[in-house]
């Protein structure tokens, strides 16, 4: 069932790179510069386009806030390194196709809803300070005739971003609206989510000059070391793990960085070997407790506890080819069908 909550200030709470706490103020900003227009434009044009500096979307990850992508993985793309990751929408499970398709559909529910108006901006928008040339916006709707808001951002959630937004309007979306608000002088926006295709809320950004402060100062380290071409600080992020390996690929052979006079990474290594002691540890213990739950279920296929419950099953029997024997009688096999694997780098850690 499709449900409006009410439209109300979305209270915010940040990481530790930016303290977002919202002040409505009432500081307009010049309108922003119409960069170029994307009507008609192809979507990898637009991808191409955007390495030119940090747009909305890009703006979390460029403030260590996006659950999906890490600040590496983008000064990866924005430096040429790595290409925009571009999903294949023939794929069962494709997000972006869906959200892309309905975007338009979101869009008209809102204006059924609240009797806004709403249009298109097919622009890639520029803040018109020549000191913040870096932060661009691509905005989905302008709100048309409307005082109280002028930006439209549309969402789709499924069943996994969905609890992203039990509270509210989850950390990475308000930063990308912030950072409209920011680019095109605005002083509201409405965020319109679809959750999980039956469910749909609307929530009000407010502009708040030290939120976008705090943004600027990050989207500025972030750019700075696209422009110096210096990886930025890293996380613990799968993505991080990707492009440092994308990064530095491969070792150069019999080379060594000498770190031992290093304060900083000492400690840093010292607590490697600390951490690493405990989660074998844990690791212990908890192998050590699921074996005995197991042995106390015996051949039972689950298991109910005062505050849940596990299940023990078998997979399914399966038959897959033999590729070693099959090699050995046929060895002209792998020079027809090759499949190169590339190797990866391995981190171990050895202590004197």
């Amino acid at each position: 069932m499709n449900q409006i909550v009410s439209i109300s200030h979305q209270p915010t709470t940040v990481g530790s790179k930016i303290v977002v706490n919202p002040t409505i103020t009432t500081k307009r900003s010049t309108a922003a510069k119409r960069l170029v227009n994307t009507k008609g434009m192809e979507y990898q044009d637009w991808l191409e386009f955007r390495k030119q500096g940090i747009g909305s979307s890009d703006a979390a990850t460029a403030c260590g806030l996006n659950p999906y992508m890490s600040m590496l993985e983008l000064w990866l793309i924005k430096t040429g390194r790595q290409s925009q990751p571009i999903e294949d929408e023939s794929s069962s499970v494709a997000p972006l196709y869906w959200g892309k398709q309905l975007e338009p559909l979101v869009a008209e529910f809102y204006s059924m809803h609240t009797n806004n108006k709403v249009r298109r901006i097919n622009a890639v928008l520029q803040h018109p300070d020549p000191d913040k040339h870096f932060m661009l916006a691509n905005l989905d709707y302008s709100v048309v005739g409307s005082d109280d808001v002028q930006i439209l951002e549309c969402k789709t959630a499924g069943e996994h971003g969905a609890k992203l937004w039990r509270d509210g309007v989850p950390l990475y979306v308000l930063c990308q609206v912030q950072h409209q608000l920011a680019v095109t002088g605005k002083q509201a926006a409405h965020v319109c989510v679809l959750i999980c295709g039956h469910e749909t809320k609307i929530f009000k950004v407010t502009r708040s000059e030290s939120v976008i402060e705090h943004i600027v100062q990050a989207e500025r380290y972030f750019w700075e070391c696209v422009e110096k071409d210096t990886p930025p600080s890293v996380d613990a992020s799968e993505s991080a793990a990707k492009a440092i390996q994308q990064l530095y690929p491969a070792h150069v052979p019999l080379t060594v960085e000498d770190l031992s006079q290093n304060e900083n990474a000492n400690l840093m290594f010292d607590q490697l070997i600390k951490m690493k002691e405990e989660i074998q540890h844990q690791q212990e213990r908890f192998d050590q407790l699921k074996h005995e739950i197991q042995m106390m279920m015996q051949d039972k296929e689950r298991a109910v506890f005062a505050n849940g419950s596990v299940v023990w099953k078998k997979a399914k029997d399966s038959i897959s080819l033999n590729t070693k024997v099959l090699l050995q009688h046929q060895p002209e096999l792998i020079e027809l069908y090759p499949l190169e694997k590339q190797g990866s780098r391995r981190f171990n850690i050895y202590t004197d």
